[in-house]
């Protein structure tokens, strides 16, 4: 039986400005980065969490999302998210939305990375 999540994947059109996007802008940390037979294997991931992503090189646009309202590849959890969404907007991060919005599951704001992945961070509503 499957027991966990491994890896996801974000493709990238460069990893280095990637790298410096997932880990100084949104906060995670680079685990894995070494040259494989299919090319360069980077990862970074959530401090003190198993799963990876994978900043894949790949073609622009590719594994994007369609329009508004749907969801980005990655979904990244927030214990505050406004408190969060202001330390990466100083950072410089982009997003979709002025401010975080308030939903019947709790909070949300969509993140872009500079290939245009639209990177989720929800906070879910407390009981």
């Amino acid at each position: 039986m499957l027991t966990n999540i491994m890896y996801v994947t974000i493709y990238v059109t460069d990893q280095d400005r990637a790298l410096e996007f997932y880990t100084e802008g949104l906060g995670l940390e680079k685990r894995l980065d070494f040259p494989g037979p299919d090319g360069r294997f980077l990862t970074v991931g959530v401090p003190d969490a198993p799963v990876q992503i994978i900043l894949w090189s790949h073609a622009a646009a590719a594994g994007q999302p369609g329009g508004a309202g749907v969801p980005g590849p990655l979904i990244l959890e927030s214990k505050d998210l406004r408190k969060d969404f202001e330390v990466m907007r100083r950072r410089g991060v982009t997003f979709e939305e002025s401010e975080p919005v308030d939903y019947p599951f709790g909070v949300r704001v969509e993140a872009v990375d500079p290939d245009g992945n639209r990177i989720s961070l929800r906070q879910q509503r407390k009981p």
